[in-house]
């Protein structure tokens, strides 16, 4: 199960920023992924809740931000919603050379810190 391998990261960089930023607990961490990230949500969020035993993240709410596969066909630049199965054939000419456009993301998009000091300023691309 790729998820755990997947939930363990995200668990160890967060707790890592939560140290450096003088954060005392993490209440929210914000992913994003991509409909063709191979991840199932609901395994992702069971392996989460694992993974934050004994870091500052125990007790942190997990929040997915969906991203649906979209592609371009280079020949005559449509572009469609690849969906799952992925459909890469240009549903308007047959192109068979395709750029995917959206959904293989996997990204930390934010944090939220709990019991931050007073004065603590969050890191970049973090919300506080």
């Amino acid at each position: 199960m790729h998820e755990m391998s997947i939930a363990t990261a995200v668990v160890e960089q967060v707790d890592a920023a939560a140290r450096e930023h003088g954060a005392q607990a993490v209440a929210r961490v914000r992913l994003q992924v991509g409909e063709l990230a191979g991840v199932v949500p609901e395994a992702l969020d069971f392996c989460f809740e694992l993974a934050c035993a004994g870091t500052l993240v125990a007790g942190a709410v997990l929040e997915t931000e969906a991203v649906a596969a979209r592609a371009r066909c280079l020949p005559c630049a449509a572009e469609w919603a690849v969906g799952m199965p992925p459909d890469l054939g240009c549903p308007h000419c047959s192109g068979g050379r395709v750029e995917l456009l959206a959904g293989r993301e996997l990204q930390i998009l934010g944090v939220e810190w709990a019991g931050r000091p007073p004065g603590a300023v969050a890191g970049a691309g973090q919300e506080g």
